[in-house]
């Protein structure tokens, strides 16, 4: 059921006991929102916790509440709550976090567009840059007093789905609530040194990754493909995609790595063309220039599918650009 901003804080006002989840791989908008609501709900009295089903990367411990972030785990008694909040994705990215929590209610807060809005309850904002600006507005629909704590949460996400108020999904309401967050006590330095820092290896395996890129699609497309051995080194692939998209003439550019045998999780950005249609023929989704999905298959088949769908989005793209402009 897709219910209103007001209606969504009317839900989180009625539940006591809350457990917050986001999507596997979590980056600064899944983590940030996450960290952001829990402490609202905290400062308001009820019992909220994040649980997230992989492993949380160091530069995020910055963030107030990182070191009691929550590991689902299968072997235990599912944890009791009053209501699972599922942020930054649909219910089907969560891992097993949602079979560790018995709970009567499940909402779901999103702002990408392909959200399936399978969750009881569904609220999703396309144009909000980022999850941790929903949650910023929730706090105009909440008896709540913003506190440092809560604003460094939410810049972080806001600062990191914008590419630090880099992209097209910076708005002037983005804008205002990153200002927000300053006035609370917010230090931006502080946040982006620490999200920037990367260990010595990793700066190595950019520069590997980086002599790894294949040009295809004639020219417009720039893909980094790592096969499971060379994803299992290296130490972050984080960075990777963000800078090859900068490669002049590249349209859309793609990371593929290999989870586990015949796993392959694909991340993808474009400097127009809408990604998230590629990535929704393969059961993934996201933003008209940010997506992603996963394909069961091996390595090279995996990477042979990708490059097609993109290579022939772009070729669409193209026609399409001609047809506007010779009617």
């Amino acid at each position: 059921m897709i219910v209103t901003l007001s209606e969504t804080a009317a839900i989180l006002a009625s539940a006591q006991r809350v457990v917050i989840t986001a999507h596997g791989n979590p980056d600064g908008d899944a983590i940030g929102s996450s960290l952001g609501l829990m402490h609202i709900l905290r400062s308001l009295g009820k019992d909220a916790r994040v649980l997230l089903d992989d492993d949380i990367p160091a530069i995020f411990a910055v963030l107030p509440g990182y070191d009691i972030i929550g590991r689902p785990s299968a072997e235990e008694e599912p944890l009791e709550a009053d209501l699972v909040v599922v942020l930054d994705t649909s219910t089907d990215r969560t891992g097993c976090t949602l079979q560790a929590v018995k709970a009567p209610h499940l909402l779901n807060i999103d702002h990408h567009q392909t959200n399936d809005a399978s969750a009881e309850y569904t609220y999703v904002a396309p144009a909000r840059a980022a999850t941790a600006e929903i949650i910023y507005d929730l706090t105009r629909e909440l008896p709540v007093k913003m506190t440092k704590d809560m604003a460094m949460c939410i810049y972080t996400g806001l600062a990191t789905d914008t590419g630090f108020f880099r992209f097209s999904n910076t708005t002037s309401h983005t804008m205002r609530a990153a200002a927000e967050m300053l006035d609370l006590g917010v230090e931006p330095n502080v946040i982006s040194e620490s999200l920037e820092q990367k260990p010595y290896k990793t700066v190595r395996d950019i520069g590997e990754a980086i002599s790894m890129t294949k040009m295809f699609a004639d020219g417009h497309a720039a893909g980094i493909f790592l096969d499971e051995a060379t994803t299992a080194r290296m130490q972050s692939t984080e960075a990777f995609i963000g800078m090859i998209r900068v490669i002049q003439g590249v349209d859309i550019a793609v990371v593929l790595k290999v989870k586990e045998k015949d796993i392959c999780r694909v991340s993808m950005r474009s400097k127009g063309i809408d990604v998230s249609r590629i990535a929704l023929q393969f059961g993934g989704g996201g933003h008209t220039r940010a997506a992603g999905c996963t394909l069961l298959m091996p390595f090279e088949d995996a990477k042979r599918t990708i490059c097609e769908a993109i290579a022939k989005a772009i070729r669409e793209h193209q026609d399409a650009q001609t047809k506007r402009e010779n009617p």
